[in-house]
């Protein structure tokens, strides 16, 4: 366990966000992987992958109602010394993790073909996206168990084992993809199947590690079938930290979806063009995603020891730290594109649309690195209904101007593109402002000169209590 409570903030984050941005990298390495090699199988193969790693969204929503909670209410209990809360909550969401793994692997059986029908362009996408789907299933589900175990090592400040098992996943995963998607030594090519087939190979070898990590050398939150039994009181607790911030990715899910609908009309070389788009994007996306994320347990360690004033302090320096890095890569996605697409498809076509998504919607990076920093904030509070209020809002304010626009004359994809752009930077505005508020109703305004006292005698600046 680490202390979050004393020294430079910036310090801690510049310690933990690496680590967290690799293992976050090499996730989105698997999704490229599968891309760049199913590419060889034609724009449908592409566009059914996209379409179907969309329903990652709806999953990981699932997956941050048990990450969120459990990184919030772990992180206040380091911060007041309970170590006793701290691995209950552990144990409790470890038995949600089985409950909605479970839940994933049933659902996404019975569900797969019917999603793909729904936001797919053409018979060939489906059949691909379905296959592809239910290939890839287990790496879903599995994926609960492997959310919950990272999440209590990043609220006790730990994130190097986490980081080291999601590369070693990737590796093999890379190294499985062209031998089961294009039959590379073996002459049986499996496709799209195959690449479903090396990430849950990969996955499952990564959960093994992890389980071994906590079993041999984890000491402050360990597994203790005791503290399995459902018990309502606490999983309450995580439940209401954890579900907005579950319903922020929803809120992703409809919005993905609704850019999969508009397009379906221009073809699978548009969808395909914006499926390696999205999934570049949002691999530049990670090192200012990762600085959030690293915030979050400094935050929700101060929270729980009552440092107000450093609570204030995690988010300006945050928010300083994830706007450079955005301005740098929006620069780069204006300036040199093709260097972060290329190779991902030889379909001029398709590129050529990836080329123009990855322009226009780079100028909304800062205002995303504002949300990836106020959402994390949040979450360290434990209130996360403002963060899904905002996700709400650039939902709908998008939502339906791009059905209508899709149904007019002259509708061009570019729209959809400079209509994301308006609608993400008013939702960073709001984020903003109900931030601002949260501090103002959670954190005790400290006089001046007793916040200079308090910042070099790392003393805890008391938070104002709500009403019960």
């Amino acid at each position: 366990m680490k202390d979050l409570t004393n020294g430079s903030i910036v310090r801690h984050i510049l310690a933990m966000a690496p680590p967290i941005m690799v293992g976050m990298v090499t996730i989105m390495i698997c999704q490229l992987v599968d891309l760049y090699f199913v590419s060889g199988l034609g724009d449908a193969a592409v566009a059914g992958v996209a379409a179907a790693g969309n329903a990652g969204f709806l999953v990981n929503a699932l997956m941050q109602v048990l990450g969120v909670g459990t990184v919030a209410l772990i992180a206040h209990a380091v911060g007041r010394k309970d170590r006793q809360d701290a691995n209950l909550i552990f144990n409790q969401a470890l038995a949600l993790s089985v409950l909605f793994g479970l839940l994933t692997l049933v659902t996404g059986a019975a569900l797969s073909r019917l999603y793909m029908r729904s936001i797919a362009a053409d018979e060939a996408t489906i059949e691909a996206g379905t296959i592809y789907l239910l290939w890839f299933m287990p790496v879903l589900a599995l994926q609960f168990a492997t959310q919950v175990m990272a999440s209590a090592l990043r609220a006790t400040g730990i994130v190097r084992p986490v980081m080291l098992v999601q590369a070693l996943a990737v590796v093999i995963n890379i190294a499985l993809a062209p031998v089961l998607i294009a039959g590379w030594g073996t002459g049986l090519a499996l496709g799209v199947a195959g690449a479903g087939l090396a990430s849950s190979i990969a996955v499952v070898i990564g959960v093994v590690m992890l389980l071994a990590y906590f079993r041999k050398v984890e000491r402050y939150v360990a597994f203790n079938a005791a503290q399995w039994r459902p018990q309502p009181r606490h999983l309450k607790r995580i439940l209401n930290v954890g579900l907005p911030a579950g319903g922020e990715f929803a809120m992703m899910f409809i919005f993905m979806g609704v850019v999969y609908y508009v397009l379906r009309d221009f073809g699978a070389a548009a969808q395909a063009g914006f499926g390696i788009g999205q999934r570049v994007l949002g691999l530049i996306n990670m090192p200012a995603l990762a600085i959030g994320l690293a915030a979050g347990p400094i935050a929700g360690q101060n929270v729980g020891a009552g440092n107000g004033a450093r609570v204030r302090e995690t988010f300006v320096k945050t928010a300083l730290m994830t706007t450079i890095v955005m301005i740098g890569f929006m620069i780069l996605a204006q300036w040199k594109p093709e260097l972060l697409l290329a190779g991902f498809s030889n379909d001029r076509e398709t590129m050529e649309i990836a080329f123009l998504f990855l322009r226009i919607i780079s100028f909304n990076m800062v205002a995303q690195g504002l949300i990836f920093t106020c959402s994390s904030i949040f979450q360290s509070l434990g209130n996360t209904k403002p963060v899904l209020l905002s996700s709400a809002t650039r939902v709908f304010t998008y939502s339906l101007p791009a059905i209508w626009l899709s149904t007019r004359p002259g509708f061009r994809m570019e729209y959809v593109w400079y209509l994301s752009v308006a609608t993400t930077t008013l939702q960073a505005a709001l984020s903003l402002w109900l931030l601002r508020r949260e501090f103002r109703k959670r954190l005790v305004e400290v006089p001046k000169e007793r916040a200079i006292e308090q910042e070099s005698t790392e003393s805890a600046a008391p938070l104002a209590r709500e009403p019960a």
